[in-house]
C-alpha cells in the first residue's frame, strides 16, 4: 500500500469509527495493523480489509484463536481514535 493510500485509510477510520460496528454483536471494533482488519473482542471474530474496503459481512469474519484475541499491543480500538 502506498504512503497515501494509508494516510487516507486512517483518516477514514476515524470518521467511520463513529458508525462502524460488528454486523454480529453490534460492538465496537479496533483495528489490527499485524493483520489489516477489523477485530470485535466481544466475540473474537476478526474482518478483512481489502483493497482499504471492511468487509463486514458475516460470512467474511475469521473466528479468532485465544492469543490472537487477545492481542491489543500494535492495535487500536476505533473508539478510541476519536
Amino acid at each position: 500500500m502506498v504512503r497515501g493510500s494509508k494516510e487516507v485509510l486512517q483518516k477514514a477510520a476515524k470518521t467511520l469509527s463513529d458508525i462502524l460496528v460488528c454486523p454480529l454483536s453490534k460492538q465496537p471494533l479496533r483495528y489490527c495493523e499485524e493483520s489489516n482488519s477489523l477485530i470485535s473482542d466481544a466475540i473474537g471474530v476478526a474482518f478483512p480489509i481489502k483493497n482499504g474496503v471492511p468487509c463486514l459481512v458475516p460470512r467474511d469474519g475469521k473466528i479468532l484463536e485465544e492469543e490472537d484475541a487477545s492481542k491489543h499491543d500494535s492495535d487500536t480500538n476505533l473508539s478510541a481514535v476519536n
